[in-house]
């Protein structure tokens, strides 16, 4: 697997410039990290922009993620951030987490503007974020209204908009960025494995042995459960039996790389079981 991944499409760079020139005028910023990743998901170029504004992270697709890791990222990534919370966005109760989040948040700019007999101003808020990790479906549950295309690929928000979810919250919505380069391969393997960067950047036979891999150590019943394989062996063997199962021939012999794309499609579908590839005990 390559040692640095570069992924700096030209939108990209122009998305970092006007976060860093619309800072200025937002009191809350939202930034939505991905619970099967999120050390993956944070981008310190968006942590430099946003220098000490006051924060909200949301772990999106808690739906997906390993609910014992994920309370463990909750305690770890509060003690760093103002506020922290894991969400499903597709439940409704979501909007009302994060109202309530960014209105204390908010509070002490609505209370300096009454202070000065002004009347207090929405709070601005600024959603920010890697690809896919779910800007666009938060967006549109809030506004209650399809206020931002949603497609489950990298890149797909290519430009800024300003969404009036009530009368005291307005969000400002932005593609999403991505570091210039990641030179650590495990961390540009995990993005692509929950979708941030495009499966054909990297290898699609050094992801599957790379997810193989991880299963084989931290959950290998998912395997046996979805595929019906026994015994856990070399990664190769892994993807002959998943073709196997899964009928996959091509020519008269078996179609090593339609096992590969079914097994990486599966893990982000969510259908070999809640994960998380990132165990905060193996990262201290």
């Amino acid at each position: 697997m390559a040692t640095q991944i570069h992924w700096f499409p030209g939108h990209m760079k122009k998305a970092l410039n006007e976060i860093s020139n619309k800072i200025k005028i937002i009191d809350v910023i939202i930034e939505l990290y991905d619970a099967r990743a999120p050390l993956s998901s944070i981008n310190e170029d968006l942590e430099k922009v946003i220098k000490d504004k006051k924060k909200l992270v949301i772990l999106t697709k808690k739906d997906l993620a390993d609910p014992i890791q994920t309370e463990k990222w909750l305690v770890k990534l509060n003690e760093r951030f103002d506020m922290v919370l894991a969400l499903d966005l597709n439940q409704p109760s979501s909007n009302k987490a994060i109202a309530n989040a960014v209105f204390k948040l908010g509070e002490s700019k609505r209370l300096k503007d009454k202070s000065k007999g002004m009347k207090p101003q929405p709070i601005r808020t600024m959603i920010i974020g890697i690809p896919n990790v779910g800007k666009s479906s938060l967006i549109n549950r809030l506004a209650s209204r399809k206020a931002a295309g949603v497609q489950n690929k990298p890149g797909y928000t290519r430009g800024e908009q300003w969404i009036k979810v009530n009368k005291d919250f307005e969000l400002l919505d932005t593609p999403g960025v991505l570091p210039m380069q990641y030179e650590n391969k495990h961390k540009s393997a995990k993005l692509a494995l929950i979708g941030a960067i495009r499966e054909d950047i990297l290898p699609i036979s050094d992801l599957a042995i790379y997810l193989i891999d991880f299963l084989r150590t931290h959950y290998p019943d998912c395997l046996k459960d979805r595929f019906g394989i026994e015994n856990i062996g070399e990664s190769t063997e892994v993807l002959r039996q998943i073709a196997i199962r899964r009928s996959a021939m091509l020519n008269g012999d078996l179609d090593i790389e339609k096992a590969e794309k079914i097994l990486l499609k599966e893990f982000k579908d969510g259908k070999l079981g809640k994960i998380t590839l990132e165990h905060l005990e193996c990262l201290i």
